[in-house]
């Protein structure tokens, strides 16, 4: 086999003479052998646009197996080029697409020039199509020179028709029939099949039943097609019989598609309630993936789901159309049903429970709308899990938001975001990755320094005070933050310096100035500094009185005799929640 693939692809690209090889040495032995060379191969576009126009069946004639091979082998640079044009219509005339491609694709890198001429382009959109690649075979046949070809006119309904373009497939059917027309019984099928698919489609069933005489009464692709026809025509007892003698003889798609048409004949007699419908097509998804009959059964599901305001199965079934169905112009209005429903879920009235929405965020985030709508959408819900507790939640989805949304200077405040919800959540670590995976010199000042608190925050809870005192340095009050990880640490010393410059003004003392001085007066017993104490006394005497913080600050204040382990207990206790760090340091204590 290796063999034969360096046959069809040797002549690809040009290559200078060899020199004669050298005897070999013992050296040489255990190097690798060296690489066929290529040989340049003549221009062969002229040659194939001067020969006759392939118009029918006819021009799918040519050697394949053994023989074609054999001709490869023995072919010349002169003739090369043509032995593999006759080897891929051969190919073609076979049904063997993928081969007859790859046959194709040689030549072209032989002689880029192919692809501007009207054989090779008819060739290839109908390697394609038989290939089920439809959006390229219709782009290949679809050239000025194979507008009014019947046989490109042929192939291109084909792949339309299997692509569910159906009014467009109808359209080139006039200009497809002489092509079809002329092919034997068993060569014209496919496209026979293709076109009353597509009439049927389209609301022509009438034509498309007549076209099916031509196939026998127990064929069972046939058989799928008539009855389809039928559920149009609201003959559903027909239709019935039709889908169930198609499911005893046909091949699995089409087993798989009569069992969807009865469900259809259900739906339409009104036999199944529109959930129970629903579930039965979900089940018949399960089974059969892909192609039109998987199709066809996502937007009956998505049309069911609308009618019954079933926001959930609206946006699985139509999510699964547009990841991997192309939906043409149906995409775009699609889209936006989708973005709407989307948004009522997540809407706190929807009454879907809070876990429930966030989930269903997350399997169909790619519905969201773009830009600010999104974002606002995005953080809507993030505020939500955030003020239930679900902290890990949030995290997860604007991160999405942050690594798949944001661009440049909007990740600094997002990341700051991320790295708080996963501080919450116990994950400092992860809130580490978010904000340096974000880094970049175009931030503000105020955007820096805030990542840059919280990055202190995180390296506090992984143990790292050093590392968290260090991406403090030339941030605003990075030393109120210092002073707040040193206060849990019980570091007295290096709390008692990085706080002393931030102490409040000794009137009007809310809770956090409070809290600021008391502490410090904390650290000052435990150091055993009474003069300054008795400083600290003298300075916010004055201002503590009346407090409910009066008390623990006489006491702390006090003579160091005079304190012992309970009243200093005591006076801690009596100390304000409220950090002097203010949310910086409340974060501190989260997550552990």
């Amino acid at each position: 086999m290796r063999g034969l693939l360096l046959i069809l692809a040797a002549g690809t690209a040009p290559a200078p003479h060899a020199a004669p090889t050298p005897a070999a040495t013992p050296a040489a032995a255990t190097k690798p052998p060296a690489a066929i060379p290529s040989v340049a191969l003549p221009r062969f576009a002229a040659t194939l646009a001067q020969m006759p126009m392939i118009t029918g069946a006819d021009g799918w004639t040519g050697i394949t197996g053994t023989e074609a091979w054999h001709q490869l082998a023995t072919a010349t640079p002169d003739t090369r080029q043509s032995v593999r044009w006759t080897f891929a219509r051969g190919l073609i005339g076979q049904d063997r697409g993928a081969e007859a491609l790859g046959v194709l694709e040689a030549m072209r890198l032989a002689d880029p020039d192919l692809a501007l001429v009207a054989p090779y382009q008819l060739a290839r959109g109908a390697a394609l199509t038989l290939l089920g690649r439809d959006a390229e075979a219709v782009e290949s046949l679809s050239t000025a020179e194979l507008s009014g070809n019947a046989e490109a006119c042929a192939w291109r309904m084909r792949a339309l028709a299997h692509s569910g373009a159906a009014p467009e497939a109808v359209g080139q059917i006039a200009c497809a029939s002489g092509a079809i027309n002329a092919r034997a019984p068993r060569d014209r099928a496919p496209f026979m099949l293709a076109a009353a698919g597509a009439a049927i489609d389209a609301g022509q069933p009438q034509p498309a039943l007549q076209w099916l005489q031509l196939f026998g009464d127990r064929n069972g692709d046939a058989n799928l097609l008539r009855g389809r026809a039928l559920l149009v025509q609201k003959a559903l007892a027909g239709a019935r019989l039709r889908f169930e003698r198609a499911a005893l003889t046909g091949t699995p798609e089409v087993r798989a598609g009569a069992r969807l048409g009865a469900i259809e004949v259900s739906i339409a007699g009104h036999a199944i309630a529109p959930p129970e419908a629903i579930r039965q097509l979900d089940a018949m998804r399960f089974g059969w993936r892909g192609g039109p009959v998987e199709r066809r059964a996502l937007t009956i599901e998505y049309g069911l789901a609308k009618e019954q305001q079933d926001l959930r199965a609206e946006l699985k079934s139509g999510a699964t159309l547009l990841r991997y169905f192309k939906l043409g112009t149906q995409a775009g209005p699609m889209l936006a049903e989708l973005q709407q429903a989307l948004s009522a879920v997540l809407a706190p009235e929807s009454g879907v429970p809070l876990a429930q929405a966030a989930g269903l965020y997350w399997d169909y985030r790619e519905l969201a709308p773009s830009g600010g709508d999104g974002d606002l959408l995005a953080n809507r819900l993030a505020d939500r899990l955030q003020a239930a507790g679900l902290y890990a939640r949030a995290a997860e989805l604007l991160s999405y938001q942050l690594t798949q949304r944001a661009q440049d200077v909007a990740q600094g405040p997002l990341s700051v975001r991320v790295a708080m919800l996963q501080i919450l959540a116990g994950r400092p670590d992860l809130a580490l990755k978010a904000l340096q995976a974000t880094e970049q010199p175009s931030y503000t000042a105020q955007m820096r320094w805030d990542r840059k608190r919280m990055e202190a925050v995180a390296f506090h809870r992984l143990g790292k005070d050093d590392a968290a005192a260090a991406a403090l340095d030339g941030v605003p009050d990075g030393a109120a933050v210092r002073a707040e990880i040193h206060w849990r640490t019980q570091d007295w010393g290096s709390f008692v310096t990085e706080s002393e410059r931030g102490l409040p003004p000794g009137k009007g003392l809310g809770a956090p100035q409070q809290a600021a001085v008391l502490r410090y007066a904390v650290a000052l017993a435990m150091l055993g500094r009474e003069d300054r104490l008795r400083a600290l006394h003298g300075r916010y005497a004055a201002a503590f009185k009346g407090l409910p913080t009066a008390g623990a600050f006489d006491m702390l204040t006090a003579s160091i005799d005079k304190i012992d382990p309970a009243s200093l207990d005591a006076a801690i206790g009596a100390i304000p929640e409220a950090s002097p760090a203010g949310a910086i340091g409340d974060l501190l204590d989260a997550g552990g």
